[in-house]
C-alpha cells in the first residue's frame, strides 16, 4: 500500500509543500500539498518531476553512496568506512588548527541545507573551532537583501506575505524573472490579475523576459542602473508631491540627506543613464506612489551586483517615502533564491552573523551566544565571506576547506581562482549527496549525505514561514556505511574534534544532539526576545501547519505582516532612509569587451543541475547551452544562428552556439547560470580547463553585502574558426545513461569546444520516458580515431548491427544504429564526424522516433537534405504534457476570439499549461504573436 509523507520542495525559496508517495523503499510519486499555504497544491515543472530524480537508476549512477577518499590528488577515490573518513577529517583539521590557528580553516555551506544542519555547522565553526570563517552560497543570492533590510528597517525580516499579492493595487517587479525563478508565485500573480484586472504590473529588467511580457508597463533599463532609476523616481515623487510627509515625519529618519542626493536625478538624467523614456519613468513613479497598495518583488537582478545593497535600500526608500509598507498589499518583498536561505540567515550561518539575527560586531551579541553555547567567547575577528574565503585558500592562507551541499567549482564567479583554491588547499572535504558535481573532482574526502525525501528538519521560505521536512524513505547505500544526515555528520565530526583539540573530557559535549528536533529546540531558545522570536513554535505545531515568524511564546499563530504600527527594530524605532548615489557596474564595456553579459535562470533547471540534470525531459524546453544575442548584433558580426562563438572576459573564455534573441538589448548577451564545465567546455586565460558561464563572471563584490556581481561582466563575442565538428546522439538504457554521460563529460577537455547534455522523448505525465545523450564537439583538426572510437563505444554505436561510412582522407566518419521492431524501424543513435550538416534532421528523426524503414544506409549520405520526409515536432513548451511550439502555433491558427479565449481553446485542445502552469507566460506570448488564419472561401 502506498505511503504518503508531507514535506517541501527542495528548489526555490517559495517553499512549496509536497506530498511524497512511496512504497516503503522507493519514492514513486509526488504532488503538491493542497493544504500548504505557500502553493495550495501547485508545483512547477521541476517540483512535479522530483520523484523521477529519486529512482534507483538515477541514484545508482549519480549519488555518493559511501565515504570515499583520494589518497593522492588526481587519483580515483577509494571507499572507506565512516569511522576512517571522520578520523581522517578530524586529524587533518586538528593538525591545521594547531599549527596555523583556527582561521586557517573554512566552512562553505548551503542554502539547501535544513535549518538544523545549518545550526550545527555554525556552532561548530564559531563555538568549537573558534573561527568565523563560515559562509554559505546564500552569499551569492541573498546577502544584499539582508544588508538592505538591516540598513533601512533594522532587521533581516521581509515585511510582506504571499497573500499580499492578491491585495496589492500595483506590483513592482524589479530584477526578477519571477515566471522562471519562482513559478508558483507567478501563478498567484496571474490569479491576482485575473481576479482584479485593474491590478497594475510594472516590471524593471534588462531583458524582456516572460515576466516582462506579462507587465502592463515594462522598463528595459541598462545593466546596473537600478539605483539611478529608483533615485529618479523619488525625485519625481518629491516634485509631484507624491510622498507621504506624515509617515516620513512619524516613522523615519534621514530623509533630508536623501532629498539632497536625488535632487540631481532629473528625468533627463535618468532617461540618459537607464536608457528609458521619460514618459515610462513618470508612469512607473505614479503607479508606485499613487496606488492604494504597492508591493515590490525583487531578486537576483538587484542582489547580484557590486551595488547590491544600494539597489535594495534605494527601492526600500521608495516604500518609506510613500508609506507603502506595513499595510495589506504593500511593502518591499525580497524573493529568496534557495529553499532555506532564510533559515540559514536565522541561525547566523554567514561570516558576519550570529544566531537569531545577532551581529558579530556587537560585543553584547557575542556574549549572549557564548552563554547560550556554553563557551568562553565567540571570536570577534570578522570571518571570510565566500569570495574572500576562496581567495584566501588560493593564496595559501586557508589550508583546509569543508564544503557542504554546494558546488563552488560551478557556482562562484572567477572560476580560475576557485579551482586554484581547491587545488592549493591542503585538505578539502565535500559533504554532498551527488558524486557528479564539478567540486567532487577536487575533494580529498567525499562524505555521502542524505537528500530530498530522506531528510528530517525544517526550512523557512521567503514569507518567513517555517515548514517541516519529513523523510519518506531511508537513504540508499550500505546500511552501516551509507549516506548520513548533514546535521549528524557535523555532530559526529564536532564531537571527535572536541577531543582532538583538547577540550576537557569532564566537560559536557557542546553537541549533545540525538535528533534534529533537539537541535531545533536550542535554535528556538536562541530567538527568545529577538525580532524573529519563535519560542511559541515547536515541532508539534509545525507538524500541524507551517507557521510564520515571529511567533513568541504564548502566541497562537504567526505574524502575517510586519511593521503595521510603524514601529521598526532600530534603536529609536524609526526606519532609516539610506542615501546612496548611483555607481555604474564594476566592469565597464569598452572597445575590446563590447558586450554586457547577463546571467539568469532557465525555467526547467535548477542551479548546477545535479538533480534536474538527471532527467532528459527537463532539457526539452532548452536543449543545450547557447549565447543569446540581439539579431542586429549578430548581423553586424556576420553571425548565423548556431554559429560557434568565443565568449571571452578578462578571466576566461568559453565557446557556445549563438542564438538570436530579441529579449536582450543591443550590445548585451545572455547565458544561463546553470551551464558549468560538466556541460560546456572552455579554458582560463592561462590555458587550464575552465568551462561554464562562471569562467567569465566578475568577482567584484558589494562593499556592504560582499555579494559578487554575477549579473554583469564585460565580454567579447567573436566567431570561432573550427573547421572540424562532431555531433553524436543516442538513446541509452536507463541504468547506464547517466554514467555514460559522466564518462563522455570527461572527454570534453580533449576538444576546443564540447557540450554534453541529455535529451528525452514524449513521456506520460509523471513518467521519466526515454533518455539519451547528445555530445557535440568542434576542433581545428580532427582527433585521432581512438578518441572517436571511445565516443562511439560510450554511445553504444560500436555494435555489429551499426552501419558506417568512413573517408579518412576527407576526415569524414558517420555511424548509424537502427532499431528494428515488428512493424517499424527507428533510429537508435548516430555519430557524424567532419561534416555535421545532417545533424538537425537526423536529431529530429531520433528524438521523435520517426520511422526510417529501409533508409538506413541513405542516412549515411550526410546531406543537409534528408533522404526521407522529416517533420519535426518542434521544441517543447509544455514540459509536463510534452506539447511543442509547432503544435501550439498550428492549433492557435484555428483559435478565434480574444487572446484569453484563444488561450482557453488552445488549452482545451492540447492541455498545455493545465498541469503546473510554468509554460503559461510563454503560451500567452505565443497567443499574441500568432495570427488567426482566415478561413478559406469558395471561389
Amino acid at each position: 500500500m502506498a505511503k504518503e509523507t508531507k514535506s517541501t520542495c527542495p528548489y526555490c525559496g517559495v517553499g512549496c509543500g509536497v506530498i511524497i508517495e512511496s512504497n516503503g523503499k522507493q519514492i514513486t510519486g509526488v504532488r503538491g500539498d493542497p493544504q500548504h499555504p505557500a502553493n495550495f497544491g501547485r508545483l512547477c515543472s521541476k517540483g512535479s518531476t522530483l520523484h523521477l530524480t529519486a529512482t534507483s537508476e538515477v541514484t545508482l549512477q549519480t549519488r555518493l553512496l559511501q565515504p570515499l577518499q583520494r589518497f593522492q590528488r588526481g587519483a580515483a577515490p577509494k571507499p572507506v568506512t565512516w569511522d576512517s573518513a571522520l578520523h581522517t577529517a578530524t586529524t587533518q583539521f586538528a593538525h591545521v588548527i594547531r599549527d596555523h590557528g583556527p582561521d586557517a580553516v573554512g566552512f562553505y555551506v548551503s542554502g539547501q541545507l535544513l535549518t538544523e544542519d545549518y545550526y550545527v555547522f555554525n556552532k561548530l565553526a564559531k563555538g568549537l573551532v573558534g573561527t568565523n570563517n563560515i559562509d554559505t552560497n546564500s552569499r551569492l543570492c541573498m546577502s544584499s537583501a539582508v544588508a538592505g533590510y538591516k540598513k533601512t528597517l533594522g532587521a533581516d525580516a521581509p515585511p510582506a506575505s504571499y497573500e499580499d499579492l492578491a491585495l496589492a493595487s500595483t506590483l513592482f517587479i524589479a530584477g526578477s524573472n519571477t515566471a522562471y525563478a519562482h513559478p508558483i508565485l507567478f501563478r498567484r500573480i496571474e490569479d491576482a490579475k485575473s481576479a482584479n484586472p485593474a491590478l497594475n504590473i510594472v516590471v524593471v529588467d534588462v531583458r524582456r523576459t516572460d515576466t516582462a511580457e506579462a507587465a502592463d508597463l515594462f522598463l528595459q533599463i541598462q545593466p546596473g542602473t537600478d539605483v539611478m532609476l529608483f533615485n529618479g523616481m523619488l525625485h519625481l515623487m518629491l516634485w509631484e508631491g507624491w510622498t507621504d510627509a506624515a509617515y516620513i515625519a512619524a516613522h523615519t529618519e534621514g530623509f533630508d540627506a536623501l532629498k539632497a542626493l536625488v535632487r540631481d536625478c532629473t528625468p533627463d538624467a535618468v532617461a540618459a543613464v537607464c536608457g528609458i523614456r521619460k514618459a515610462e519613468l513618470m508612469e512607473a513613479t505614479r503607479l508606485f506612489a499613487q496606488s492604494a497598495a504597492t508591493l515590490s518583488l525583487y531578486c537576483m537582478g538587484l542582489n547580484q551586483s557590486s551595488a547590491g545593497t544600494a539597489k535594495n535600500t534605494a527601492l526600500i526608500n521608495l516604500h518609506l517615502a510613500t508609506g507603502q509598507i506595513g499595510k495589506p498589499g504593500a511593502g518591499p518583498f525580497s524573493l529568496t533564491g534557495q529553499p532555506n536561505a532564510m533559515g540559514g540567515r536565522e541561525v547566523g550561518g554567514l561570516a558576519n552573523l550570529l544566531s537569531a539575527h545577532r551581529d558579530l560586531a556587537n560585543p553584547a551579541h557575542r556574549a549572549e551566544v557564548a552563554a547560550l553555547w556554553g563557551v568562553p567567547s565567540v571570536p570577534e575577528k570578522p570571518g571570510k565571506t565566500a569570495i574572500e574565503m576562496f581567495q584566501a585558500a588560493a593564496d595559501g592562507e586557508i589550508k583546509a576547506l569543508w564544503i557542504a551541499c554546494t558546488n563552488p567549482a560551478q557556482s562562484l564567479p572567477d572560476q580560475a581562482t576557485v579551482r586554484r583554491a581547491l587545488e592549493r588547499a591542503e585538505f578539502v572535504v565535500l559533504q554532498e549527496a551527488f558524486a557528479t558535481t564539478a567540486t567532487a573532482r577536487y575533494a580529498d574526502l567525499l562524505l555521502p549525505a542524505t537528500t530530498w525525501g530522506e531528510k528530517e528538519g525544517t526550512v523557512t521560505n521567503s514569507e518567513r514561514r517555517i515548514s517541516r521536512v519529513r523523510a519518506a524513505v531511508a537513504a540508499p547505500g550500505p546500511r552501516d556505511n551509507g549516506p548520513r544526515h548533514d546535521w549528524a555528520i557535523a555532530v559526529d565530526f564536532a564531537q571527535r574534534l572536541e577531543s582532538a583539540l583538547g577540550r576537557t573530557p569532564t566537560l559536557p559535549t557542546l553537541f549533545p544532539y540525538a535528533t534534529p528536533e533537539s537541535v531545533w529546540n536550542e535554535h528556538r531558545e536562541s530567538t527568545r526576545g529577538r525580532d524573529l522570536d519563535i519560542t511559541g513554535m515547536g515541532y508539534a505545531q509545525l507538524d500541524a501547519t507551517p507557521l510564520q515568524w515571529p511567533m513568541p511564546e504564548g502566541a497562537t499563530s504567526g505574524t502575517v505582516r510586519l511593521y503595521e504600527g510603524g514601529l521598526f527594530p532600530t534603536p529609536n524605532g524609526r526606519a532609516r532612509f539610506v542615501a546612496n548615489p548611483y555607481t555604474p557596474v564594476a566592469e565597464q564595456r569598452d572597445a575590446r569587451y563590447p558586450f554586457a553579459l547577463t546571467t539568469g535562470r532557465l525555467r526547467d533547471q535548477w542551479h548546477g543541475m545535479s538533480r534536474t540534470g538527471t532527467l532528459g525531459r527537463l532539457f526539452g524546453h532548452v536543449r543545450e547551452p547557447a549565447l543569446h544575442m540581439h539579431p542586429q548584433d549578430m548581423a553586424r558580426r556576420l553571425l548565423a544562428e548556431g554559429d560557434l562563438v568565443h565568449i571571452t572576459s578578462t578571466r576566461g573564455s568559453i565557446l557556445a552556439p549563438v542564438q538570436s534573441s530579441t529579449e536582450v538589448g543591443l550590445s548585451q548577451v545572455f547565458l544561463p547560470m546553470h551551464w558549468g564545465d560538466e556541460f560546456l567546455s572552455g579554458h582560463g586565460n592561462t590555458g587550464e580547463r575552465l568551462g561554464g558561464v562562471n569562467a567569465l563572471t566578475c568577482p567584484v563584490v558589494c562593499p556592504d553585502a560582499k555579494q559578487p556581481e554575477l549579473k554583469h561582466a564585460a565580454v567579447q563575442a567573436r566567431k570561432a574558426d573550427l573547421p572540424w565538428s562532431l555531433a553524436a546522439l543516442a538513446w541509452l538504457p536507463a541504468d547506464r545513461v547517466l554514467a555514460r554521460r559522466t564518462e563522455l563529460q570527461a572527454l570534453m577537455a580533449r576538444f576546443a569546444f564540447a557540450s554534453c547534455v541529455l535529451f528525452g522523448n514524449d513521456a506520460a505525465l509523471g513518467q521519466a520516458g526515454r533518455t539519451g545523450v547528445m555530445f557535440r564537439a568542434a576542433a581545428h583538426v580532427p582527433p585521432d580515431d581512438a578518441l572517436l572510437t571511445q565516443i562511439e563505444a560510450l554511445l553504444d554505436l560500436q555494435v555489429p548491427e551499426a552501419v558506417r561510412y568512413a573517408d579518412a582522407k576527407r576526415g569524414q566518419r558517420r555511424v548509424v544504429r537502427l532499431q528494428r521492431n515488428t512493424d517499424t524501424t527507428t533510429l537508435l543513435g548516430f555519430l557524424l564526424s567532419g561534416d555535421t550538416q545532417a545533424r538537425g534532421w537526423m536529431a529530429a528523426l531520433l528524438r521523435e522516433e520517426q520511422p526510417v524503414q529501409n533508409n538506413g544506409r541513405a542516412l549515411l549520405a550526410g546531406s543537409a537534405t534528408p533522404p526521407l520526409p522529416v517533420r519535426s515536432k518542434g521544441t517543447t513548451v509544455c514540459t509536463c504534457l510534452q506539447v511543442t511550439d509547432l503544435a501550439i502555433t498550428e492549433t492557435l491558427g484555428r483559435c478565434t476570439g480574444s487572446d484569453a479565449q484563444r488561450l482557453g481553446q488552445l488549452q482545451q485542445e492540447l492541455r498545455c499549461g493545465t498541469n503546473c502552469g510554468s509554460c503559461i507566460p510563454q503560451l500567452q506570448r505565443m497567443v499574441k504573436a500568432t495570427p488567426i488564419h482566415a478561413p478559406e472561401t469558395a471561389t
